[in-house]
């Protein structure tokens, strides 16, 4: 090797040294300028206009924080994955969120089977979860990591059958789907309503795919209940409520909180008249209302995007007051939190379990393509 050769290879040796060092500086001001957190959801599939409308929101409190100067000086950053509303696809995106993606925090799931997929995961991996819509009482019980700022469905289905006892509706028809969220709500209801002194005539459920309802819908009919308490998501919805009109089966149908996709009611329009069912209340204002409308670029606020920003702003809380953005830290924040003004729940605080310690319940009425809070 001449002189010239040495001085040539020395030369690119130097560069790729100097483009190494300068390579890895610039991945390391990335990490540390921001502060890496995951959401997962339905973006795509049967509840993807929720998954959509919770990540709109998401997106709004992520800019409203790194606009006020972000968490101790640093930005947030939000890595998104579809968990398609299941728990095997939701496994690989927590997966994917605490090995590959670093994140310090998840926020999610939305549909209950999702979170309850996720969550052992997240546990194992000591990153907190939080979800803002999924109500199964399994999620209870899902570990230590996991906080959830949307109540139990324990809560939901006593105001449910306390309502319909105190509206004369005594005899009541059960219809939910097969999923952690439905079974759920099925249970519950049933020892609710039969504890206030009501009559189950039918208890009936379906497979999270089926779209039709027919069969059942006949068992009911038969049972001439006052009304059918209805736990299902929104293509089963759908496809329940415009067959059980071909049936004429004239009985008031009550639903729960899945049934406050706007999509059910823009489609069914006014076959969907009269249709009822419960929702956690919210905090909303018409600031937060304008921006998911530019957002979204239409008026289709769902509740749970209401939680979903608040998750992303407790969550962001709570790394200030653990002064370090580690999952253990953030997780000890969580449960000695006391947030407030929100746009969900006046108020957030976490029992023991990770769950609200209140819930306060509305109940809307379908009337002409949309579901109203009833006055």
């Amino acid at each position: 090797m001449n002189t010239t050769t040495k001085v040539i290879v020395w030369v690119v040796v130097i560069i790729l040294v100097i483009w190494g060092i300068s390579s890895m500086s610039k991945n390391g001001s990335t990490s540390s300028e921001s502060i890496k957190i995951g959401f997962v959801g339905p973006l795509s599939g049967e509840l993807a206009n929720m998954g959509e409308n919770a990540r709109a929101a998401v997106m709004i409190a992520v800019e409203e924080i790194n606009a006020a100067g972000g968490v101790l000086g640093k930005k947030i950053e939000v890595v998104y994955e579809d968990d398609l509303c299941t728990g095997a696809t939701g496994a690989n995106a927590m997966s994917k969120l605490v090995n590959t993606d670093k994140v310090v925090a998840v926020l999610g799931s939305l549909c209950s089977g999702a979170t309850l997929g996720e969550a052992p995961i997240a546990e194992a991996a000591k990153v907190v979860q939080l979800s803002y819509c999924s109500t199964s009482p399994l999620i209870t019980a899902a570990g230590d990591y996991i906080f959830r700022d949307v109540p139990s469905d324990l809560f939901q289905a006593d105001y449910a059958a306390k309502y319909l006892m105190q509206n004369g509706k005594t005899k009541v028809a059960l219809l939910a789907v097969k999923n952690d969220w439905g079974e759920g709500l099925r249970k519950a209801f049933n020892s609710a309503f039969v504890k206030a002194g009501g009559t189950i005539v039918s208890d009936d459920s379906f497979n999270p795919d089926a779209k039709d309802l027919k069969t059942q819908l006949t068992t009911i009919k038969a049972k001439n209940p006052d009304a059918v308490y209805f736990a299902g998501y929104t293509d089963a919805s759908i496809a329940g409520l415009k067959q059980a009109s071909d049936l004429n089966l004239k009985t008031l149908f009550f639903g729960a909180d899945a049934w406050d996709d706007t999509k059910i009611w823009s489609e069914l329009g006014k076959l969907g008249d009269g249709a009822m069912f419960t929702v956690v209340g919210t905090n909303s204002s018409d600031e937060f209302k304008a921006k998911m409308k530019i957002k979204l670029g239409k008026e289709d606020l769902v509740y749970c995007s209401n939680y979903a920003y608040d998750g992303v702003k407790i969550i962001a809380e709570a790394i200030k007051k653990a002064g370090k953005a580690d999952g253990t830290s953030i997780k000890n924040a969580l449960y000695k939190i006391k947030y407030t003004g929100g746009i969900s729940s006046k108020e957030h605080m976490f029992d023991a379990n990770g769950d609200p310690v209140s819930a306060a319940y509305i109940i809307k009425v379908a009337k002409n393509g949309k579901a109203e809070e009833m006055k």
